[in-house]
């Protein structure tokens, strides 16, 4: 199990020759290889261009006609592959129902890192945009050379070439050797957004009727010829190491193929799904660890972050003479750890034949994750391929990695055979990396005329990235015989932005001062949850502007709109306070209204959000009847898509909002089930959710995935200190948190 098996020498000759992996024509070749053939004055490539810079590593059209798209980025329920449908069939000239998109795959797929920070349509999608576009040209070149005519007489449509004299040609007529194995240019000949037929059309979600009808569309559902089962007894706790086991009783049991062990990393292997069950039971009743109480100092974790060595970066320090100011408010907010909650538990399968290993995965950076996955196993990495399949809901670093890796080493433990990993419930919850804790604290001073002219805000945050590149990223690593140990935790750098993501307010503000304290020490695992910091930045931003517009004795959206000179911020805020009746709203017993904005990380999606919540003084049960947004995404591909990441993101950030927290004790987390992580149940979904989709035609795209959840937060912190005038501070508003702040 360490990795000797699987990383026995064999050459890429053989490998190749092996049919391990699909190896396709186009060129995969470094950028930095090929950019080197350029004139350094040469404008940069748009999108991902920049590191796939060969056409045919986007857009392939075959001799019978047919056009496949490759990306590097993974579905994950965000509707990404119907949008890059819809650009490359724009672009190109093809009905997208005649269109193959094919996902992040090792052996078939550009590189484009991890699917996170809503920069697939910014990336993959503007790359696949200027790909297309630029294989049009080509193939209407090569028609026109075939005509005899100007290119100008020619346009593609429906998959063929059409000339003004009624001739045609099909794509794939055209196809020659090495047609469109150029690279790609800096400008492409775009279509007019005003004669788009496919793009800015709400086109039904192509990944949407599988999951509707129970078809197999997840890992979870994968099944291989010959497929074996395997389950994994995690140490009960992070310091946990295993003292001794017994496997001659767990051996005997029906159906067991093998036992691992590997220093603290114990599984087992069977023929049957439920066997490995069974046999894990067994195998985790005969095992003894030794643990210590290293969460212990994390509790409460307000004073972990207060008072744990942290290193400060100043992000933004903006002095200027401004009006002297007359009041001056200040404010803390505090965010626990919480998790994905993937509805699925992980779940990979790995197959190590012929000497190659193969592992399909819902990881959302297969590159990476293979990197990973060689290191720890000592293997050459073109001898491992990483293929991604959906997994059953997550935005952000779960457990699907390190399921991966689970696969990769029981698939050389057992080789030969397809090896199925499932996770159990409670190692999901135990186990996934978790959105960190933080602490934000604000002040601000407003002048006579209710301005702010001067603003501080701080955070406390651990690393929001801990995703796999090396081996020590992988769970099951740590706990090998000669274990890999995790890399030092890092900040992610603005504008992108890690634990600061989102603290620099957009408000034209005169003096201004942003310093994030990044703390390096982890007790607690975590990583990337949906949005990052800007969740929590979001909510803190946002709820003082409240807490300051209520100073200024001013209507908060009024109060948003002084301070923005940004129009398009302006125009989503305008929108979305006017779908909802905000001017006309008429308060009643127990009801409130809240506003919230942000565009995200300052450089994505803007959005503005208005709701209506209510509150039972009762029981502090706190409920959100609606919410209507106003987005801009840039140019909008697919409304309906857009309005769906908006609206996903919403519910999700109300659940977080109100109900989600991870609890722990001096030794382990004990948040491990349903009941002990409280979600949104579906009686407490909001009755109603609008969101405007203001489209830009012709205007870059920009991410939307995430720019829901912050303002989510604090939109509804707003509308509670507006229905009951006590202002929660901290997350979530549970009911016996809502309670104890309206008797205080």
């Amino acid at each position: 199990m360490s990795g000797t098996l699987c990383g026995a020498g064999l050459s890429r000759r053989d490998f190749l020759a092996s049919g391990g992996a699909l190896i396709v024509s186009f060129s995969l070749l470094p950028a930095a290889r090929l950019s080197a053939q350029q004139s350094p004055a040469q404008p940069q490539l748009p999108g991902s261009l920049r590191q796939s810079p060969m056409l045919d590593a986007w857009i392939r059209v075959d001799a019978d006609g047919s056009v496949s798209v490759f990306t590097g980025k993974v579905e994950l329920g965000q509707g990404i592959k119907t949008a890059l449908i819809q650009i490359a069939a724009e672009q190109i000239g093809i009905e997208p129902s005649h269109l193959v998109l094919v996902t992040a795959d090792t052996a078939r797929t550009p590189d484009e890192g991890f699917t996170s920070g809503s920069h697939s349509m910014q990336d993959s999608g503007t790359a696949i945009l200027h790909a297309a576009a630029q294989v049009r040209e080509i193939l209407l070149a090569r028609a026109g050379l075939r005509f005899g005519v100007a290119v100008e007489r020619l346009r593609a449509e429906n998959g063929m070439v059409l000339c003004d004299d009624g001739r045609r040609v099909g794509f794939g007529a055209l196809v020659t050797e090495g047609l469109t194995h150029v690279h790609a240019q800096p400008e492409s000949k775009l279509k007019d957004p005003r004669a788009y037929t496919v793009m800015g059309m709400p086109l039904a979600r192509v990944d949407l009727p599988a999951k509707m009808s129970g078809g197999r569309v997840y890992v979870q559902d994968l099944r291989l010829p010959g497929m074996v089962h395997a389950r994994i007894v995690r140490p009960p706790s992070y310091a946990a190491r295993l003292r001794a086991v017994a496997f001659d009783g767990v051996q005997k049991l029906p159906g067991v193929l093998k036992v691992v062990r590997d220093g603290s990393y114990l599984a087992v292997v069977a023929e049957r799904e439920y066997q490995a069950v069974v046999a894990m039971r067994a195998l985790a009743a005969a095992a003894a660890w030794d643990e210590q109480p290293s969460l212990a100092a994390v509790s409460p974790p307000d004073e972990f972050l207060r008072h744990t060595p942290a290193r400060a970066i100043v992000d933004l320090d903006l002095r200027s003479n401004a009006n002297p100011g007359v009041q001056t408010l200040s404010a803390s907010y505090l965010r626990p750890y919480q998790m994905h909650g993937a509805i699925g538990p992980s779940c990979a399968v790995g197959w190590l034949k012929d000497g190659s290993l193969t592992v399909w995965t819902h990881s959302q950076g297969v590159y990476p994750l293979r990197k990973a996955i060689a290191e720890m196993l000592s293997m050459p990495l073109e001898r491992v391929r990483c293929v991604h399949v959906e997994g059953a809901g997550c935005y952000g670093h779960n457990g699907a990695d390190d399921a991966a890796a689970d696969a990769a080493l029981l698939a050389c433990a057992l080789p030969e055979r397809p090896v199925r990993v499932q996770w159990m419930r409670e190692q999901e919850h135990a186990w996934e990396p978790y959105g960190p804790a933080m602490l934000t604290k604000a002040k601000a001073t407003l002048d006579a005329g209710g301005h702010i002219v001067a603003w501080e805000y701080d955070v406390w945050s651990n690393a929001h990235s801990t995703r796999p590149g090396s081996a020590g990223s992988l769970m099951p690593a740590w706990h090998l015989a000669q274990p890999f140990a995790p890399p030092e935790p890092q900040p992610i750098p603005l504008p992108e932005g890690g634990g600061d993501r989102n603290a620099l307010p957009l408000y034209a503000l005169p003096n201004a001062r942003v310093v994030h304290h990044f703390i390096p020490a982890m007790p607690v695992r975590v990583s990337a949850l949906r949005a990052l910091g800007a969740y929590m930045n979001i909510f803190s931003v946002e709820s003082f502007l409240d807490e300051l517009s209520r100073a200024a004795g001013a209507d908060p959206v009024e109060f948003r709109l002084r301070h923005l000179d940004d129009p398009r911020a302006r125009d989503v805020i305008t929108a979305a306070a006017q779908g909802f009746g905000w001017a006309s709203f008429s308060k009643s017993q127990g009801r409130g209204r809240g506003f919230a904005f942000a565009r995200y990380k300052n450089l994505g999606a803007y959005l503005a959000l208005a709701v209506e919540v209510e509150v039972e003084r009762s029981s502090g049960q706190t409920r959100l009847l609606r919410a209507v947004a106003a987005v801009d995404s840039g140019q909008a591909v697919n409304p309906d898509g857009i309005r769906n990441q908006v609206e996903g993101g919403i519910v999700q950030a109300t659940s977080w909002t109100l109900r989600e927290a991870v609890s722990f004790d001096a030794t382990r987390i004990t948040s491990t089930d349903w009941s002990s992580y409280r979600i949104l149940r579906y009686p407490d979904v909001p009755d109603s959710v609008s969101v405007q989709v203001i489209d830009r035609p012709g205007q870059a795209f920009l991410g939307t995935g995430e720019a829901a959840q912050g303002p989510t937060a604090a939109a509804i912190a707003n509308a509670v200190a507006d229905a009951t005038g006590v202002r929660l501070r901290e997350l979530p508003f549970t009911p016996e948190r809502v309670l104890a702040a309206l008797r205080a």
